[in-house]
This record gives C-alpha cells, structure tokens and sequence, in this order.
C-alpha cells in the first residue's frame, strides 16, 4: 500500500491550486514586455509544488 501523507486532502488541493496559478501566469506572460516579476512568481510556485511532490509517491500527479 502506497503511503500517502497525512493531510493529503489538503496538500492534493494545494497541487492543484498552485499548478493552475502557474498556467495562469504562463498565458500572463505572453501579453507582458517584461516578465521578469510573472518569471520569479512561477519560479517560487514551482518550488513549492516540487516540495509538495516529494511527499507524495512517484507519478502520483502525473494524470
């Protein structure tokens, strides 16, 4: 049995939330000359969602 965190409801809807805010940015970024402050955002919510990941088994949000 796959071991999955302990507030993973939480952490699935944070997934979630976060990778469509970086969607969000990435269409942001096509309308904007200078997209060095949507860059540092979409950085920092790629952090948080590879943190995210690693308490999570392998593949568990690829779908």
């Amino acid at each position: 049995m796959v071991e999955l965190p302990e507030k993973f409801p939480e952490y699935s809807i944070m997934y979630r939330t976060i990778s469509n805010q970086i969607k969000s940015l990435q269409k942001q970024k096509e309308n904007v000359q200078d997209t060095t402050e949507i860059d540092s955002k979409i950085i920092k919510y790629q952090e948080e969602l590879n943190r995210i990941k690693k308490m999570f088994p392998d593949n568990f949000f690829e779908n």
